[in-house]
């Protein structure tokens, strides 16, 4: 998606903020255009709530220039405060008190009239697929459920900027697949979304751009697939059925990596390996490819599969931060491949 076009949402330039003797964010710049996704990921403790307490005005930086919507920070802090949207961590839910009575506490604190805090209060509720619920105490609601209601809740003051730190965490797979759908949805209609999380999943499948922090720096910036092409390590495996049809191709393929030879050699060829794979290093682009293919057809040579494997955001997460790698739960530790 191009975003050089789109007005800023949030600008900050030089943003530091130090506890103590800890240096937490070392002078970082970011740049989020309206109406778009924008991821920031990092180990724990790298900043990522550190950077959204300080945006939306929870906490102050040391230093560093910072506009949100349009305002600076620091000279119009309610400015800010009245254009975005809030949801943190930890629910904010109120689990003693009914979904609609939270929603209508927060159309209270917005200073909604009582008429229209009860029309903004169901209009979300049926937005959110709460309304069976809505009476009931939100102590009882699932994690998801509890979730979708603090999304709502934030929702009451129809801000155009909305930062959602970790919004997922704790989620089962298909809540939290619900709640990417919502989050698409909010920046369909315009909304701004500033997003931390720790689901490398999450930002390949909504962010428009992502940054990665790691020491209190902007360790890289770019779409997902920018950042992926800053990873080597992409092949072509190729695998064969047919132990003469894989001698041939090893000793010809000049750039292959084999895996481990498992088997004993033949004489006068080359280790077998008993999964009778080869890789070859290869970006996975077309020309690549098609080169793969027509080699192998000028030597009458058939590879019964061939994947391909492109370096993800794991990938580039580990290679940037040296950090161990959050995974989704109940997800495989796997490369993504293409079969062919």
């Amino acid at each position: 998606m191009t975003t050089t076009t789109r007005a800023s949402a949030i600008a900050a330039t030089g943003l530091r903020k130090s506890f103590g003797d800890k240096l937490v964010l070392d002078g970082i710049d970011l740049h989020v255009p309206a109406g778009t996704i924008f991821s920031l990921l990092g180990p724990n403790g790298a900043g990522k709530t550190t950077a959204v307490k300080i945006l939306s005005t929870l906490i102050t930086a040391d230093a560093g220039n910072i506009r949100v919507g349009s305002h600076d920070l620091a000279a119009d802090p309610q400015a800010v405060r009245a254009a975005i949207g809030v949801t943190g961590q930890f629910s904010a839910v109120d689990g003693l008190i009914t979904g609609e009575e939270n929603m209508l506490l927060m159309a209270d604190l917005h200073h909604l009239s009582k008429r229209e805090g009860r029309r903004v209060a169901a209009e979300l509720l049926e937005r959110f697929d709460l309304v069976e619920a809505a009476k009931k105490p939100a102590q009882s609601y699932s994690g998801g459920m509890k979730r979708r209601l603090d999304l709502a809740m934030t929702l009451v003051g129809n801000p155009r900027i909305i930062f959602l730190d970790e919004p997922t965490t704790g989620l089962d797979p298909r809540s939290r697949h619900n709640t990417w759908q919502i989050i698409r949805e909010l920046v369909s209609d315009g909304t701004t979304v500033f997003l931390t999380t720790q689901y490398l999943e999450e930002a390949d499948e909504l962010a428009d751009r992502i940054a990665v922090l790691h020491d209190g720096k902007i360790a890289a910036e770019g779409t997902a697939d920018e950042l992926k092409r800053l990873i080597p390590g992409g092949h072509v495996r190729l695998r064969f059925s047919d132990p003469a049809a894989y001698q041939n191709a090893a000793p010809a393929l000049r750039e292959v990596t084999i895996p481990q030879a498992l088997g004993s050699a033949r004489a006068g060829g080359a280790p077998i390996d008993e999964s009778l794979t080869l890789q070859i290093p290869s970006g996975g682009s077309q020309r690549e490819l098609r080169s793969i293919l027509d080699w192998l057809d000028s030597v009458g040579i058939e590879a019964d599969e061939l994947t391909v494997h492109t370096p993800d955001l794991d990938d580039v997460f580990f290679a940037l931060t040296g950090s161990n790698v959050p995974k989704q739960p109940n997800q495989p530790n796997q490369p993504k491949e293409n079969v062919r």
